[in-house]
C-alpha cells in the first residue's frame, strides 16, 4: 500500500464524481413530465424508459459496487466457490423472462408502484401486502449500507481520511460528503438521476474490466502464472486447490439457485423494471442482460490476480481496490476507483427510492393516511428516501463491516420468502392469502434463527448464510431451505383453509391484465410521449 494520499488517483476520482453529481441534478429536467408530483414520475421515471435506458438502469442496479468489490474478494479468500455469482446470474434471466412481463403488464394496467401493491390487489390482503413491504425494506437497508462500504474501501486505499487513529469526523468526512450529494440529487431528481448516471457507471466499469483483464495478466506473466499462484495458495491453505471440495458442492449449488430466485424479489430490481415503457422492453432486457454475466465472470478473475500480485490485506474487501492501485498507473487507478464509487451511487439511489415507495404506498397510504394525495405520497417518499440513506450511513459508521456483509446475506434469506406471494400470484389465484402469510412467517422465522446460529472466526452469530439442511444432512443455503418450508406450509394451509371455506380476498385483477401492453384499450394512462423515431419501436 502506498503511503499518504494518492493525489493523481484522487483527482481523477473527484472529476468523475463531480461529473455524475452535475448529471444527477440535471436529470430532474430529463424527460420532465407535466405533472411531477406523483410516484409514477419521481419513483418510476414516468414509466417511460426504453430498452437501452432500462438495460443500463437494471445493470447499474444489479451489478453494484458490492459486486465489484465482494465477488473477486470472495475468490481471493475462498477460491472457486466464490464463482457461485456467475451461474446464478445465468439462471436468473430465463426465470424472469417468464414472470417479469406479466408483472409489468398488470402493474401498468392498475398503476401499481411496488410488489406489495400487486399482492394487495391480487389477494385482497393488506396484511400480506404489509409483510411483503416490511420484508423488502428490511432486506434493502443493509444492501444500501454495503454500497457505502464500497465507497469507503476505495477512499481507504486512496489514503483519504487519515489512519485508524484519526478523529472519526475527519476520517469519515469524505463518505459523509458522498452521502450528502447522493441524498440531494436523489431527492431532487428521483429515479431519473440513477438512470442517467448509469450510462457513465456501466461505461467506466466495462472499460476498467477490459483493461484489467488484458493489462494485469501481461504484467503478471500470463494466466498460467496467475492460476498457478492461486492454486498454490489454496493448496497450502488446505482448500484443495482451484476446485471446491466435494463437501462444498451442495453449498455452491443451493446458494446459486437461491440467489437466482431472490435477485428479482428485491424492491430495487422491481422499481427498475416497472420504469420501462412496455412489456416488450422487459422481454428484450431479459435477453441482453446476460452480457453483464460475461463481465461478472471476468470480474471474478481479479481475485486470482490479486493473489498472483501478492496483495496482502486484513480486510478482504480492500483486495481489488489495492490491486488496482498496485498495478495501474495512478491516473487509471483513479478511473477504476471512480467506476467503483459511481457503481455504489447508482444502486444506492435506486434502493432508497424503492424502499421509500414501499413505505409510502403500503404502510403510510394503507394504514396511516388512506386519503393521501399523489403530491403527499411523493413528498413522503422523498423524505423516507433520505431517512433510509441516513439509516444505512449510521449502519456503516457504527458497525463492523463484516457484520454488514453478513446482514446483507440475511437480507437475501428474507427477500426470498416473498417469492410465493409475488410469483405465485402472477400465475395462479389458488394459494390462499392466509396460507401465504403463514408460509412467509415460517420462512422468515426459520431463516432468521438458522442464520443467527451460524458462527464464524470473527463473530458468534450471523457468521454466514449456510447450514445443514434438515433431513438431507448436507450443508446448503439457509434461504433456499427456508423457501422450501415456506412453500410447503403455504400449500398445506391452502388445502386446509379451502376445506374449511375460509374467505378469499377480492381479486381486483383480470386474466387479460397480465398480457396487456402500453396503449391497450383501458390502459391506466401512465404512458408518456415518446420521440417520433422511437415511439413505435416497442410494439
Amino acid at each position: 500500500m502506498k503511503d499518504g494520499v494518492n493525489g493523481v488517483a484522487l483527482g481523477v476520482f473527484i472529476f468523475f464524481f463531480l461529473a455524475v453529481t452535475v448529471m444527477g441534478f440535471l436529470a430532474a429536467r430529463w424527460r420532465r413530465a407535466d405533472d411531477e408530483h406523483s410516484l409514477d414520475e419521481w419513483g418510476l421515471g414516468g414509466r417511460s424508459f426504453g430498452t437501452w435506458v432500462t438495460w443500463f438502469l437494471l445493470g447499474g442496479d444489479l451489478y453494484t459496487a458490492y459486486t465489484f468489490v465482494a465477488v473477486p474478494a470472495a475468490i481471493y479468500a475462498a477460491g472457486a466457490a466464490g464463482f457461485f455469482a456467475v451461474p446464478y446470474t445465468i439462471l436468473v434471466y430465463p426465470l424472469i423472462f417468464t414472470f417479469l412481463p406479466r408483472l409489468w403488464s398488470v402493474s401498468h394496467k392498475h398503476g401499481y408502484v411496488t410488489t406489495s401493491d400487486f399482492v394487495r390487489g391480487r389477494f385482497g390482503s393488506k396484511g400480506l401486502s404489509l409483510a411483503v413491504a416490511v420484508t423488502g425494506i428490511l432486506a434493502t437497508m443493509p444492501y444500501i449500507a454495503l454500497q457505502l462500504v464500497g465507497i469507503q474501501a476505495v477512499l481507504d486505499v486512496m489514503g483519504v481520511g487519515g489512519g485508524e487513529n484519526t478523529n472519526w469526523f475527519v476520517k469519515d468526512l469524505p463518505l459523509l460528503i458522498a452521502f450528502g450529494v447522493l441524498a440531494a440529487y436523489t431527492y431532487s431528481s428521483g429515479l431519473r438521476a440513477p438512470a442517467l448516471i448509469a450510462f457513465v457507471k456501466d461505461t467506466l466499469i466495462y472499460i476498467v474490466i477490459a483493461v484489467a483483464i488484458i493489462y494485469i495478466p501481461i504484467k503478471l506473466g500470463g494466466f498460467d502464472e496467475i492460476f498457478k499462484a492461486a492454486s498454490d495458495k489454496y493448496t497450502a491453505a488446505g482448500a484443495g486447490g482451484l476446485v471446491p471440495a466435494e463437501a462444498g458442492q451442495w453449498t455452491y449449488a443451493t446458494l446459486a439457485l437461491g440467489s437466482a430466485l431472490a435477485l428479482f424479489m428485491y424492491p430495487h430490481s422491481i422499481t427498475a423494471t416497472l420504469s420501462s415503457r412496455s412489456r416488450e422492453v422487459i422481454r428484450r432486457n431479459t435477453t441482453i442482460l446476460p452480457l453483464y454475466s460475461l463481465m461478472l465472470g471476468l470480474l471474478a478473475l481479479l481475485g486470482f490476480m490479486a493473489i498472483a500480485a501478492g496483495v496482502k490485506v486484513t480486510n478482504g474487501q480492500l483486495a481489488i481496490p489495492q490491486l488496482f492501485e498496485n498495478m495501474f498507473p495512478d491516473w487509471f487507478a483513479g478511473v477504476a476507483f471512480a467506476a467503483i464509487g459511481i457503481g455504489a451511487l447508482v444502486p444506492a439511489a435506486i434502493m432508497s427510492i424503492a424502499a421509500a415507495n414501499l413505505f409510502t404506498r403500503n404502510i403510510y397510504k394503507d394504514f396511516i393516511k388512506p386519503d393521501a394525495t399523489p403530491q403527499q405520497e411523493t413528498r413522503v417518499s422523498k423524505l423516507v428516501s433520505l431517512l433510509v440513506k441516513v439509516g444505512a450511513l449510521v449502519f456503516v459508521l457504527t458497525m463492523d463491516k463484516t457484520v454488514a456483509i453478513n446482514f446483507q446475506l440475511l437480507g437475501g434469506i428474507w427477500i426470498l420468502q416473498t417469492f410465493p406471494a409475488l410469483v405465485g400470484g402472477l400465475f395462479t389465484r389458488w394459494f390462499h392469502r392466509w396460507a401465504l402469510l403463514g408460509g412467509w412467517a415460517v420462512g422468515m422465522l426459520y431463516g432468521t434463527f438458522a442464520a443467527y446460529g451460524v458462527a464464524s472466526p470473527t463473530q458468534k452469530h450471523f457468521g454466514g448464510s449456510s447450514k445443514e439442511i434438515p433431513g438431507i444432512g448436507e450443508i446448503g443455503y439457509i434461504g433456499l431451505t427456508a423457501f422450501v418450508l415456506n412453500v410447503v406450509v403455504s400449500v398445506v394451509l391452502t388445502f386446509a383453509l379451502r376445506a374449511f371455506n375460509a374467505p378469499d380476498g377480492v381479486d381486483e385483477t383480470s386474466p387479460e391484465d397480465y398480457t396487456a401492453d402500453a396503449g391497450d384499450a383501458g390502459d391506466a394512462g401512465v404512458e408518456t410521449e415518446l420521440p417520433p423515431a422511437t415511439a413505435g419501436s416497442t410494439h
